[in-house]
């Protein structure tokens, strides 16, 4: 899979008296000494880093902790990892997350945040002391209650019970949230949701708050149902139809969730990978935080068409997902990580494969959001092969990474991985154990595309996903036909292979030639990258002149671009259904027409 560059900016660090001193969120319990402090890392002009240090600096265990801190106007938090950040104006609030909460006596944790605007934080509170440790923390929050269980399920209510949270001065009440957003605040630990939607999914969690008004940390999220009404038909068929969504498309490519539902391909399709996760340290690592679960989206960019607000517990795209799935229930999401950027860290998770799948299993079903996801797929760029970095992981890594996967999610979690599409002789099909590792996956989403491209500057042009081979190809091997044969013939079954289908093509310049096989001078000028150009730009700024191997092909001027269309994908998707193969996925929506012509080619033709 393709995925961008990031780019750090900025070293200046500043470190400011604790009366500047930030906090996160209300603690669990107070503190008997603690310390927080603020740096600077980074400055880059037009926004900055910030990270909070907290500090034990007592003779007892803390197990939570809150940090609070104002921002001159102007000054504000864009986005943060390691805590969770709210606002209430100029007013800042840093929770710990689940996993960072504790801290033995001198021990300590950092936060940090990206940020806007030039100001400095001020009058910093720790747990409702004072950040500089002069003052003990003040009266600590209610615990998390239990996640709620649901009763009495009908086309339009719900009744939910929870456990009791628990509190040193006593909880007063309970707020209900449904999908986020607060529906009622109760004394009592049950509550019946009135006014639903009939055969629609919604996620309820709560909170509670105790005599001083402070609310603890949300409960586990539970997932209801309604019965009755009617949604939209899936499609049909017993083909995968899956597409991956990517983090950051709601960026500068503005495409959001939404999209899937106003092209009309939300209907047409089985899956979404989204991508992708991180692999650090031999863990599942978040990619984006904000992206994944932070991002405010209005109303006119929301699924359910009501705008996030600041204090709900899970935002972002994971939360635009889970309103996906609550309109498209027959849509399953799996959490891709990897990709060509983050692969390198698979080396060190195959070193010991079942502490890298428990570190997965942690985070995809983490409970602000285990709702959403159904799977988990592995983007590994290569296997004991060679990608942006090499890996001497050896054969057998790759089975073994797999089997650790299912065995920690179990039978009923979908287990994939996107692979290598290369069927030449000791190419990267060879290097690893793919037929022993299909034993444990639902399927292989291979790339059959960017077999060729602009890489190769002086050219000769060639299509990027050729289906079968042809006269004068540059690589034998290099084709869709060539790697599922390879597959097959190592054991994995036809109906555990995805053809895969690129929403772009791929492009040279200085090109003389018509036919496939001219020379070049260079990349075709793209949109966001040189030599690479979106299939809704491409159909009527270049299209097509001819077609190869089951791949169109075009030459505008001096440019030479080679893509699929609906016409070449109907091709391709009769072939796959005549190989048995189990569907087919594609990179990625945001390629698509606003009507989604190529999803509904694949959907009309598998």
């Amino acid at each position: 899979m393709r995925f961008r560059n990031r780019v750090a900016a900025g070293l200046v660090t500043l470190l400011l008296p604790f009366a500047g001193l930030v906090g996160l969120a209300s603690p669990a319990e107070a503190a008997p000494s603690a310390t927080a402090s603020y740096t600077k890392p980074q400055d880059w002009g037009t926004g900055f880093e910030g990270k909070w240090t907290v500090k034990n600096t007592g003779a007892t265990t803390l197990t939570s902790w809150t940090v609070e801190w104002d921002f001159p106007s102007g000054t504000s938090v864009t986005s943060a990892w390691d805590a969770d950040v709210t606002s209430a104006g100029t007013h800042w609030t840093a929770r710990n997350k689940s996993w960072n909460g504790t801290l033995a006596p001198g021990a300590s944790v950092s936060f940090g945040f990206n940020g806007t605007g030039s100001g400095s934080p001020a009058d910093c509170k720790l747990n409702g002391g004072s950040c500089d440790g002069a003052s003990v923390p003040g009266d600590a929050p209610p615990s998390a209650p239990g996640t709620p269980t649901a009763s009495s399920v009908t086309d339009t209510s719900v009744k939910l019970s929870w456990s009791a949270a628990t509190d040193d001065k006593g909880v007063k009440n309970y707020d209900v949230l449904r999908d986020g957003a607060k529906v009622a605040t109760v004394t009592t630990t049950s509550y019946t949701d009135t006014g639903l939607t009939a055969g629609t999914d919604y996620s309820y969690t709560v909170r509670a708050r105790d005599t001083a008004d402070q609310s603890g940390p949300v409960s586990g999220a539970r997932a209801v149902r309604t019965t009755g009404g009617t949604t939209e038909p899936p499609p049909t068929g017993d083909k995968v139809k899956l597409g991956y969504f990517t983090e950051w498309g709601i960026y500068g490519r503005n495409y959001n969730v939404k999209n899937l539902v106003t092209s009309g391909s939300a209907a047409k399709i089985t899956h979404i990978n989204y991508a992708f996760g991180n692999v650090t340290n031999g863990r599942c690592t978040i990619g984006d935080s904000f992206a994944d679960y932070d991002k405010a989206f209005t109303a006119d960019q929301s699924v359910s068409g009501v705008a996030d607000t600041w204090d709900q517990p899970l935002r972002g795209n994971f939360n635009q997902l889970r309103q996906l799935k609550a309109r498209y229930p027959h849509i399953k999401v799996l959490w891709s990580f990897g990709g060509w950027t983050w692969s390198g860290g698979f080396g060190q998770a195959a070193a010991n494969p079942a502490a890298f799948a428990r570190s997965c299993h942690d985070l995809v079903e983490d409970p602000r959001w285990a709702d959403v996801f159904d799977g988990i797929d592995i983007d590994w760029e290569y296997p004991n092969a060679c990608g942006l970095s090499c890996d001497t992981s050896g054969a057998a890594a790759f089975k073994n990474l797999m089997a650790a996967l299912r065995a920690e999610f179990g039978a009923n979690y979908l287990v994939t991985a996107a692979t290598t599409a290369d069927g030449s002789s000791g190419g990267k099909i060879d290097a690893a154990d793919y037929g022993g590792a299909a034993a444990y996956v639902n399927w292989y989403n291979v790339m059959t595309y960017d077999f060729f491209g602009a890489w190769a500057a002086q050219g000769p042009t060639a299509p990027h996903s050729p289906l079968t081979s042809y006269n004068g190809i540059p690589q034998a091997g290099f084709t869709t036909a060539d790697a599922m044969a390879k597959y097959k013939a190592k054991g994995v079954p036809a109906n555990k292979l995805l053809i895969g289908i690129g929403f772009y093509g791929r492009g040279w310049s200085g090109v003389t030639q018509d036919a496939p096989g001219g020379t070049a001078t260079g990349a075709a000028p793209g949109t966001y990258e040189q030599g690479i150009e979106d299939y809704k730009v491409l159909k009527t700024s270049c299209p097509p002149t001819g077609t190869i191997a089951g791949t169109a092909y075009a030459k505008c001027g001096g440019n030479w671009w080679s893509y699929d269309t609906p016409a070449t994908i109907a091709t391709k998707m009769n072939w796959a259904k005549n190989q048995g193969l189990g569907g087919a996925f594609f990179w990625e929506f945001s390629g698509d027409t606003a009507n989604g012509e190529l999803v509904n080619a694949i959907n009309n033709n598998l």
